[in-house]
C-alpha cells in the first residue's frame, strides 16, 4: 500500500476554545466550503459542545471528543465516558494529547487503557505521541515516541489498529509557531511506521495513518503533505479559522 492508498485524514482540535455563537458561525463557514471527497475530516470539540457540533456540522465530516475516561458510567465525578461521547454524536476521540500527558500528568498506560475502552465503545481513536524540546535536543525522540506507542501496542489487538490514527506532535511545535520541517516530520513518521511493522505487523504499519500536528496552518501544510509517510494533519489553532478549509485541500 502506497501513501496514496491511505485516505488522507485531517483533524481539528479546538482544545479549550469555543462558544455557542462562535461554533454556529464557524460551522456555517465550514458547511459552505468545499471538501475533497478523498479526504477524511474530523473536528474535536470540548465536551459541552460535542452535541451542538454534531447537530450543526456537515455530515461528510465527523466529530471527536478531546478526551474520555476508562469506565462506561459510575461514581467518577466530572469524567465523561466514551459511551456518552458516542451518544451525543461523536465518532472519534483524541487521546494522549501532550497537554494531557504533560499538564495533567496522564501516563502512557492510562492513555492506552482509554484507547481500549474507547474502541470497545465503538469510537475511533486519534492516539497522540510526541517529544518535549529537551527530548528532541537530547536525541531521544524515537525512544520517547516508541515508549508512548508501546503502552498501546501491549493492550490492543492487531485488528484495533484499523480504527486508530496516530498523530505525531512534537510538543515544542504546538502553539509555539515553531514547526518541525517536512523532513523532520517524514523522518519520525517513517520511524513510527517501522516500529509498528516490528511491534504489531507489516499490514498495520502499511495501513495505519500517521498524521502530523504542531502549528500546522494553510501556508505550511502543502509541502509536508507531499511526504510519503505524512498521511494528514491534526490541526490546533488554525482549525478555529476559515483557513482550516485550505488545510484539508493540502494534497489537491
Amino acid at each position: 500500500m502506497s501513501s496514496s492508498s491511505r485516505t488522507f485524514w485531517v483533524g481539528g482540535n479546538w482544545k479549550m476554545n469555543g462558544s455557542v455563537a462562535a461554533i454556529k458561525e464557524l460551522t456555517s463557514t465550514f458547511n459552505a466550503g468545499s471538501s475533497p471527497a478523498d479526504v477524511e475530516v474530523v473536528i474535536g470539540a470540548p465536551f459541552v459542545y460535542v452535541h451542538l457540533l454534531s447537530e450543526s456540522l456537515r455530515k461528510d465530516w465527523a466529530v471527536a471528543g478531546e478526551n474520555c475516561y476508562v469506565k462506561a458510567s459510575g461514581a467518577y465525578t466530572g469524567e465523561i465516558s466514551p459511551e456518552m461521547l458516542k451518544d451525543v454524536g461523536a465518532k472519534w476521540v483524541i487521546l494522549g494529547h501532550s497537554e494531557r500527558r504533560n499538564i495533567l500528568k496522564e501516563s502512557d498506560d492510562f492513555t492506552a487503557e482509554k484507547c481500549v475502552k474507547a474502541l470497545e465503545a465503538g469510537l475511533k481513536v486519534v492516539l497522540c505521541v510526541g517529544e518535549l524540546l529537551e527530548e528532541r535536543e537530547a536525541g531521544t525522540t524515537q525512544q520517547v515516541v516508541e515508549r508512548q506507542l508501546a503502552a498501546a501496542v501491549k493492550v490492543l489487538k492487531e485488528q484495533d489498529w484499523a480504527n486508530i490514527v496516530v498523530a505525531y506532535e512534537p510538543v515544542w511545535a504546538i502553539g509555539t509557531g515553531k514547526v518541525a520541517t517536512p523532513e523532520q516530520a517524514q523522518e519520525t513518521h517513517a520511524a513510527i511506521r517501522e516500529y509498528l511493522k516490528t511491534a504489531v505487523s507489516p499490514k498495520v504499519a502499511e495501513e495505519t495513518r500517521i498524521v502530523y500536528g504542531g502549528s500546522v496552518n494553510g501556508s505550511n501544510c502543502k509541502e509536508a503533505a507531499q511526504k510519503p509517510d505524512v498521511d494528514g494533519f491534526l490541526v490546533g489553532g488554525a482549525s478555529l479559522k476559515p483557513e482550516f478549509l485550505d488545510i484539508i485541500k493540502a494534497t489537491q
